[in-house]
């Protein structure tokens, strides 16, 4: 059982912006870290839409969305999520949403479920692998949801969108240090105009 991480992030590390709120969802100025993904064939499927363009970048995110049994987000996350994903959100797998805040499991259209866990990430990620067949787990976000697992050792493998683009503010991905435990093992470099996407994999 494999759990990732797939995260688009400024080349000076910064995945959102500055005044993340529900209105705000990806924070000031941070357009251009999430606006190429939107332009993507695998990324309009996902959404429901027809056309895009269908190139390199198209191929990692499809390979990220087939490669994904479960996943796990913080509330933040999904809060700020709900209703641009509406009734057949993109995931089309078990979420489980970490959280204080209980609430019921939400149903949705196309095989997305949203379960709510409020006693911790390593209950998440167990709840997760179980969902999740003999596909990987992805920690979806946000940043901070994304650093408690990293934290703790529990992400094998770490997938990075390096947009180039310079934020100067907002959620850093990376903070202080001891930030990833265990060494980075180069997987794969792909370079294309939109990103370059770095895959890794961490050492226990």
């Amino acid at each position: 059982m494999t759990v990732t991480a797939d995260l688009a992030i400024t080349l000076d590390g910064y995945v959102a912006g500055p005044n993340v709120t529900l209105d705000n969802p990806g924070g000031d100025g941070a357009a251009p870290v999430f606006d190429w993904i939107h332009t993507l064939a695998s990324w309009r499927e996902r959404q429901g839409m027809a056309g895009g363009v269908e190139n390199r970048d198209s191929e990692l995110v499809r390979e990220w969305f087939d490669a994904t049994g479960a996943v796990v987000m913080g509330r933040t996350m999904y809060d700020t999520g709900e209703e641009f994903w509406g009734d057949n959100p993109p995931f089309r797998t078990p979420v489980f949403v970490l959280t204080n805040r209980p609430r019921p499991t939400l149903v949705k259209e196309g095989g997305t479920t949203f379960t709510f866990v409020t006693d911790g990430i390593l209950s998440a990620l167990d709840r997760a692998k179980a969902a999740a067949g003999d596909r990987a787990v992805d920690i979806a976000g946000g940043a901070d949801t994304v650093r408690q697992y990293l934290g703790a050792g529990l992400i094998d493998e770490l997938q990075l969108h390096v947009v180039p683009t310079l934020l100067g503010a907002g959620l850093r991905l990376f903070d202080g240090p001891g930030a990833v435990r265990g060494a980075l093992e180069p997987v794969r470099v792909v370079h294309t105009p939109l990103a370059t996407h770095l895959k890794y994999r961490i050492g226990k």
